[in-house]
Protein backbone atom coordinates (compact mmCIF):
# COMPACT_ATOMS: atom_id res chain seq x y z
CA UNK A 1 0.00 0.00 0.00
CA UNK A 2 1.24 3.17 -1.32
CA UNK A 3 2.05 5.78 1.43
CA UNK A 4 0.28 9.46 -0.02
CA UNK A 5 3.06 11.79 -0.90
CA UNK A 6 1.15 14.20 1.68
CA UNK A 7 1.45 11.86 4.22
CA UNK A 8 5.44 11.50 3.86
CA UNK A 9 5.61 15.26 3.83
CA UNK A 10 3.89 15.24 6.99
CA UNK A 11 6.32 13.19 8.66
CA UNK A 12 9.41 14.53 7.51
CA UNK A 13 10.24 11.96 4.52
CA UNK A 14 11.91 11.92 1.38
CA UNK A 15 9.99 12.90 -1.76
CA UNK A 16 10.14 9.02 -2.83
CA UNK A 17 7.60 6.82 -3.35
CA UNK A 18 6.88 4.67 -0.11
CA UNK A 19 4.78 1.39 0.64
CA UNK A 20 4.07 -0.29 3.53
CA UNK A 21 4.34 -4.16 3.78
CA UNK A 22 1.05 -5.92 4.26
CA UNK A 23 2.29 -9.24 4.21
CA UNK A 24 5.06 -9.42 6.58
CA UNK A 25 4.94 -7.58 9.88
CA UNK A 26 7.62 -7.31 12.42
CA UNK A 27 6.92 -8.29 15.96
CA UNK A 28 9.09 -7.19 18.57
CA UNK A 29 8.83 -5.28 22.10
CA UNK A 30 8.51 -1.36 22.02
CA UNK A 31 11.34 -0.01 21.65
CA UNK A 32 13.19 -2.66 19.50
CA UNK A 33 17.22 -2.83 19.97
CA UNK A 34 17.72 -2.54 16.30
CA UNK A 35 15.97 1.29 16.50
CA UNK A 36 18.25 4.31 15.39
CA UNK A 37 17.66 7.95 15.63
CA UNK A 38 16.25 9.74 13.30
CA UNK A 39 19.00 11.42 10.92
CA UNK A 40 20.02 14.43 13.03
CA UNK A 41 18.39 13.87 16.07
CA UNK A 42 19.70 12.53 18.89
CA UNK A 43 17.10 10.80 20.49
CA UNK A 44 13.93 10.65 18.44
CA UNK A 45 13.23 7.39 17.03
CA UNK A 46 9.35 7.97 15.79
CA UNK A 47 8.90 9.92 12.87
CA UNK A 48 5.22 10.86 14.17
CA UNK A 49 2.18 9.51 13.56
CA UNK A 50 -0.11 7.86 10.54
CA UNK A 51 -3.69 9.83 10.34
CA UNK A 52 -6.34 7.26 11.49
CA UNK A 53 -7.53 6.42 8.34
CA UNK A 54 -4.64 5.61 7.13
CA UNK A 55 -3.89 3.55 9.87
CA UNK A 56 -7.03 2.11 9.85
CA UNK A 57 -6.52 0.95 6.30
CA UNK A 58 -3.10 -0.63 6.71
CA UNK A 59 -4.49 -2.33 10.05
CA UNK A 60 -7.19 -3.97 7.81
CA UNK A 61 -5.17 -4.50 4.76
CA UNK A 62 -2.72 -6.83 7.16
CA UNK A 63 -5.29 -8.30 9.14
CA UNK A 64 -6.91 -9.64 5.90
CA UNK A 65 -3.83 -11.47 5.23
CA UNK A 66 -3.73 -12.57 8.23
CA UNK A 67 -6.99 -14.01 8.48
CA UNK A 68 -6.69 -15.85 5.09
CA UNK A 69 -3.48 -17.12 6.04
CA UNK A 70 -1.46 -15.16 3.35
CA UNK A 71 1.13 -12.95 5.45
CA UNK A 72 3.53 -13.83 7.84
CA UNK A 73 4.45 -12.61 11.38
CA UNK A 74 8.70 -12.38 11.76
CA UNK A 75 9.52 -12.13 15.28
CA UNK A 76 12.38 -9.54 15.85
CA UNK A 77 13.45 -10.15 19.72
Amino acid sequence: MEIPHRVKQHLGLDDDRSFVILDEVNQFIWPGYDLRPIPGQQRDITYGFLPPRLFNQIRSGILEIILQKRGKIIPRD
